[in-house]
């Protein structure tokens, strides 16, 4: 298990109840790819640098997971396909 930081955006047809089910999913998919999130950051709605999909805001939401390397592929395959996130980036943090 290795730590990782994921970042992700989104959308802001989502409410609040919306991004507590979304978080949910992410727990899911961190926890089909065996591996945990330690810890969950809300930014909250943000102003994005410059459109994607034609919207001009989002949520914003950062978490620590520790995550096998091997399942990395498969998660952000179900970020990607998931339609309430715009935008994901997973960073390995060095130790």
């Amino acid at each position: 298990m290795r730590a990782y930081e994921l970042a992700f955006i989104i959308k802001p047809t989502v409410d609040d109840d919306g991004v507590k089910t979304v978080m949910d999913k992410v727990t899911q998919f961190v926890g089909a790819a065996s591996g945990e999130i330690t810890s969950t950051d809300i930014w909250g709605r943000r102003k994005l640098a410059y459109p994607i999909q034609k919207y001009r805001e989002g949520t914003y939401v950062l978490c620590q997971a520790n995550i096998s390397p091997a399942a990395i592929t498969g998660l952000e395959r179900s970020l990607k396909l998931s339609e309430d996130i715009l935008r994901h980036m997973l960073i390995k943090v060095d130790s």
